[in-house]
């Protein structure tokens, strides 16, 4: 199952290292090579005025090549398994992205990307294929004219890239492919459309997350239960014909307000961001006053990830972290096995 919330519990000497509060490399760690993006997405997380994720973002930041492979050797030589590169702004935009994928795969760590495929082409898909454990694009429009609405982006591009992705399939046919769709109010009624389309061009990977508008649940609730009979209906027709989907859409409504005091994810998948700090995770990522765990722009990653345990308890999530979380659940189950008592008696 691709989007398992129980993929932790294949770690348990990870687990161990949790519960004795001792300091192990993490396993899969993102990082945002760039901030420059080619699309401007009115939902994105990272440029909308209402959320506190990207506050702290400059455009401009870029991890230069020389650093990247730096970083990279040093996950490889502490035992990461896998990096997936993803935003901030568009991986593929990063200069040197191709010979950055081909050092990851070198260096024997598993490749995910997260991209809104529109370089998704010639050579560069070229080596994502070769290289890459797996891709999701993330969608919202459902032809050209409301995909530009969605990215402010070319009058042709929707077209563009459903062509792309078809050649990618080619390449790939081992369902490495995905797309993720974002829902939000404008594009609600038209999600068995949008499914239909990537479906019917060999896509079978297809998940379906809801927008985020607020940090608070309420307010973000409120937006989406206009659109949940709408959503519920899409989702029955796509149920009728036989095409499978993950559905986020739901479980991430619910994923606000917290009830414990400290981030197990910090320590289990981490970012890596073009400003060269690291962060808690990805919903905290260029948030400085409650998601920095550290720098590494004067230091390795290595070096910066074995020096104290300290910057792995600044973040209580009950207290900074009462927003979208994506990590919640899995910091939840953690948790639980960390504090579990009587473990015979099962």
């Amino acid at each position: 199952m691709y989007y398992s919330k129980l993929k932790i519990f294949h770690h348990k000497e990870k687990l161990e290292n949790l519960a004795e509060d001792k300091i192990s490399a993490p396993i899969h760690i993102r990082i945002k090579p760039t901030n420059k993006c080619n699309h401007n997405c009115w939902y994105c997380s990272y440029q909308n005025s209402y959320g506190q994720l990207g506050q702290d973002m400059s455009k401009d930041d870029i991890i230069p090549f020389s650093k990247m492979f730096e970083i990279i050797n040093d996950c490889a030589e502490m035992g990461v398994e896998a990096i997936t590169f993803s935003g901030g702004g568009e991986p593929l935009c990063h200069p040197d992205i191709e010979n950055i994928l081909i050092h990851t795969a070198v260096n024997r760590l598993s490749i995910g990307l997260l991209t809104n495929g529109s370089m998704l082409s010639g050579s560069i898909a070229e080596t994502v294929a070769d290289h890459a454990t797996w891709i999701r694009v993330s969608m919202d429009g459902w032809d050209n004219e409301s995909y530009k609405q969605f990215r402010r982006c070319g009058d042709t591009d929707f077209d563009k890239l459903m062509a792309d992705l078809k050649s990618f399939t080619a390449m790939r046919k081992d369902n490495a492919l995905g797309v993720n769709i974002i829902v939000s109010n404008k594009n609600a009624g038209h999600l068995y459309e949008l499914v239909r389309k990537v479906y019917d061009i060999g896509i079978k990977v297809i998940k379906v997350s809801p927008c985020i508008v607020s940090n608070n649940s309420e307010e973000n609730n409120k937006y989406h239960m206009s659109l949940l009979k709408t959503v519920s209906e899409q989702m029955a027709l796509l149920h009728r014909a036989k095409i499978k989907i993950y559905d986020a859409y739901h479980l991430q409504l619910e994923n606000f307000n917290k009830d414990y005091s400290w981030c197990p994810n910090a320590q289990i998948r981490p970012v890596i961001a073009a400003d060269l700090n690291v962060y808690t995770c990805q919903d905290k990522a260029y948030n400085k006053d409650t998601g920095l765990l550290g720098s590494i722009k004067d230091k390795s990653f290595r070096d910066f990830w074995y020096d104290g345990k300290a910057k792995f308890h600044k973040t209580n999530p009950s207290k900074d972290c009462n927003h979208h979380c994506i990590a919640d659940s899995v910091n939840k189950m953690v948790l639980e096995y960390i504090d579990c008592e009587n473990p015979e008696f099962v």
